[in-house]
């Protein structure tokens, strides 16, 4: 078994896919129009999905907008330096909503970013 991917659902695909290549540095690896279901999927990531775990953004056509909900936490991104990328992020018109810094009740340094439709991001350095 392998895990494959996550799905997020998106208001406005261009703006989140953008956000996602142009920001984490992400590729997108395949979109597909489904005009009979009025959906499409577009799927994200950092190699070949053979062989890493990709986001699947799927945008519904007449859909613009999701409340996220209460249930689902956030994506995990690894980054070579917390506060470095949490700069970097903002310099690019990221939103911060959780400068770098040491977590509550450890030494490990985190940051949490915001994408467009309002799913959370945590950044972490790597594990030691």
């Amino acid at each position: 078994m392998r895990f494959l991917h996550t799905m997020l659902r998106v208001g406005n695909l261009e703006k989140s896919i953008a956000f996602y290549t142009e920001i984490f540095g992400m590729t997108l690896l395949r979109k597909k129009d489904y005009p009979d279901g009025k959906f499409t999927l577009a799927f994200i990531g950092y190699g070949d999905e053979s062989e890493n775990t990709a986001i699947e953004l799927t945008h519904n056509w007449d859909t613009d907008h999701y409340d996220i909900g209460n249930g689902f936490g956030h994506l995990a991104i690894e980054v070579d330096d917390v506060y470095k990328a949490t700069e970097s992020i903002r310099q690019q018109g990221g939103k911060i909503i959780r400068e770098a810094g040491a977590m509550n009740a450890g030494s490990t340094i985190i940051a949490f970013v915001e994408d467009p439709d309002g799913y959370q991001i945590e950044l972490l350095g790597p594990k030691t």
